[in-house]
């Protein structure tokens, strides 16, 4: 009976925390983006441009593919492909 009812437990935790690391995950994605197109400003510029980069809601799919396209950096072929394939997904 314990064993169950820490199962249960355990699997109610999880529960809970997997739609909290998503939401890690989609804001450190969000920065990695922000950061990326921010490039060399600096002081109050940039963290004016990082502060309405990061209020967006939801990343747009044009701003994911110039994300995906600055860190594929020089890859060609099908090295490219697969990576932008990844990238594009996350």
């Amino acid at each position: 009976m314990k064993r169950l009812f820490a199962l249960a437990m355990l699997s109610a935790c999880a529960a809970v925390a997997a739609p909290v690391y998503a939401a890690d995950n989609a804001q450190q994605e969000r920065m990695k983006m922000c950061n990326s197109e921010a490039g060399d400003m600096k002081g109050d510029e940039r963290k004016k441009f990082m502060s309405e980069c990061l209020s967006k809601k939801k990343v747009s799919q044009q701003e994911k593919m110039k994300y995906c396209n600055v860190k594929a950096g020089d890859m060609k072929g099908d090295e490219r492909k697969k990576f932008m394939s990844e990238c594009l997904k996350s």
